[in-house]
């Protein structure tokens, strides 16, 4: 892809809280001003901890199934017939939804937390991978990857490959169908999982039908107009983007990133799985999603973007009972019906 613009000499802020409706702006209110400072990332990490902990529990339907898994490392072995393990990473936790009743051969979603490469877990997703599981008639498998700064490129992205081999070379054990998987991730995770379907390509496997990159993290350059427009704090803002990327690539970064690591940097986008990429007005990512799908397009993959009016990062599950965000929700099972059960 081509150098983007820098956009900092031309764009201004915006204040959020003025262009937001009634529903948004009050909830974004409740939220505390410090939460997303990553100055002191293992701070920021136990706050976010703190106010997620506040969160009930969720009600898991009936007949759903738990279970999380250890799998095998990444062991770094390109044709995946390594004779040792001596270079094999740690194992990687995987989380398993199983609906009641799930036939044979069913449909697998490969979901990946977001968190800005440095917070967030599995558990912040209990719900929607259950939910998802029961609604859509498919297995979910949610992988716990390592966070920077702790852990740099391509460490966290090594732990989703491992997870989606795993979940991949297991098909007939899980009883889904290898051919009918479907990669996806929302903000951080929407990167690595953009990331992993440039991985998988390039390795050769395992196969991906589809991906669902929900707001995702693509851009480790920040030269945006999007990027320098969104600075609230309340809401993952240039900062702590900034800070994010830093942590994942090292501060001093390369003068090269790896597409790997920052898919927008990417050259040659041809042969990716199909993809859904949606996005809210007021999201620092707005600007390099849409490039991200452009980019897709014109190297012949098929893609929808939906960018969503009046929301914020985040706004979908934040303000869920707000109309654009149950359109959003309802749109985006849509898309993942179809890619899941599609026979094509």
């Amino acid at each position: 892809m081509a150098a983007v613009y820098d956009a900092s000499m031309t764009s201004q802020p915006i204040d959020l809280a003025a262009r937001l409706d009634d529903d948004h702006r009050s909830v974004l209110e409740l939220v505390p001003v410090d939460l997303l400072d990553l100055s002191d990332i293992d701070k920021t990490r136990t706050g976010v901890e703190a106010l997620l902990a506040t969160i009930p529990r969720p009600d898991f339907p009936p007949g759903l199934t738990i279970e999380d898994v250890f799998v095998p490392g990444f062991d770094g072995d390109v044709d995946g017939d390594a004779e040792d393990d001596a270079d094999r990473g740690p194992d990687v936790m995987v989380r398993v939804y199983r609906p009641a009743e799930l036939p044979a051969g069913a449909p697998a979603l490969f979901w990946i937390h977001g968190g800005g490469l440095v917070l967030g877990s599995v558990d912040m997703d209990d719900a929607e991978c259950a939910r998802r599981a029961t609604d859509l008639g498919c297995l979910v498998a949610s992988v716990e990857y390592r966070r920077a700064p702790e852990h740099r490129f391509p460490v966290p992205l090594q732990d989703c490959y491992a997870g989606l081999t795993w979940l991949a070379s297991n098909s007939e054990r899980l009883g889904i169908d290898a051919g009918r998987i479907v990669v996806g991730g929302a903000s951080a995770g929407g990167g690595l999982a953009a990331s992993l379907a440039l991985m998988a390509r390039d390795k050769g496997g395992p196969s991906i039908a589809f991906q669902l990159l929900v707001y995702p993290m693509l851009d480790h350059r920040n030269v945006t107009h999007s990027s320098y427009e969104i600075v609230d704090p309340r809401v993952w803002n240039r900062d702590a983007n900034v800070a994010g990327w830093a942590a994942y690539l090292g501060s001093s970064q390369p003068r090269e990133v790896s597409p790997w690591a920052s898919p927008a940097v990417a050259s040659d986008l041809a042969g990716l799985p199909p993809a859904y990429i949606n996005v809210g007005q007021f999201d620092l990512f707005l600007d390099e999603d849409v490039a991200y799908a452009l980019a897709l397009q014109r190297a012949g993959v098929p893609v929808e973007l939906h960018v969503y009016p009046g929301a914020f990062h985040g706004s979908n599950s934040m303000v869920a009972h707000a109309p654009v965000s149950v359109r959003w929700r309802h749109d985006e099972d849509a898309a993942l019906t179809a890619a899941l059960h599609s026979t094509g």
